[in-house]
């Protein structure tokens, strides 16, 4: 089992439910990938060098199984859009998912907020990883209009999304589960972090990867 882990917008890989992940899967001895999405530059971030860090990362593991991704909130929509292009990815476990994230990040910043960020060349967001804030240049809404809102992978999927979240709404993966038979969804107590249920995510995790004992 070979397994890719993609962190969220302005986070990192050591983020606290990457590193709950990585620790679970090392216990069933089984390595967890974890690739830094912006490489350092958050400034210069965009969904096609992130794809590109995916797929240098899928590439760089030992060829035999097909790979698993992991992926939480933007990181969950690239695992989708990955496996979409990508049929060697096997298995999806997508946690509270960005779906509709091109068209969203558009109404989300529509207006004069966009249009500063187009004159300026950039904006400041709060980066986790580093603690404090980053810019973030334009070029990355105009990569982003040119992906689709809900990527159509065929591959099974299991969805874990929150019944509070604020930042995905968990109606978002409600539609896109109706209308992919090959995903499933599990609405679990939580907000848009999920980090208070943690154990909670590892036994659906867990039995949806076959894991016996879990």
């Amino acid at each position: 089992m070979r397994i890719v882990y993609l962190h969220g917008f302005a986070s990192g890989p050591r983020s606290n439910k990457a590193q709950f992940f990585r620790a679970k899967f090392a216990e069933r001895g089984v390595d967890c990938e974890i690739p830094q999405l912006d490489q350092g530059d958050f400034e210069s971030l965009t969904v096609s060098g992130q794809l590109q860090v995916v797929d240098e990362a899928v590439a760089s593991l030992t060829p035999g199984d097909p790979v698993i991704l992991m992926g939480s909130s933007l990181g969950g929509y690239l695992a989708a859009a990955y496996a979409a292009r990508h049929p060697n990815v096997g298995k999806l476990v997508l946690l509270a998912p960005a779906f509709q994230f091109p068209s969203r990040w558009r109404k989300r910043f529509e207006g004069a907020e966009m249009d500063e960020w187009k004159r300026t060349g950039g904006k400041n967001f709060y980066h986790y990883a580093f603690g404090e804030e980053r810019r973030l240049g334009y070029r990355f809404v105009e990569d982003a209009a040119q992906y689709e809102d809900e990527p159509d992978f065929p591959q099974p999927a299991l969805i874990l999304h929150g019944t509070r979240d604020d930042v995905v709404p968990p109606e978002v993966s409600e539609s896109f589960v109706g209308r992919h038979p090959n995903a499933s969804l599990r609405l679990v107590d939580s907000g848009h972090a999920l980090t208070d249920v943690l154990d909670t995510l590892w036994a659906e995790t867990s039995q949806f990867l076959g894991f016996q004992n879990a």
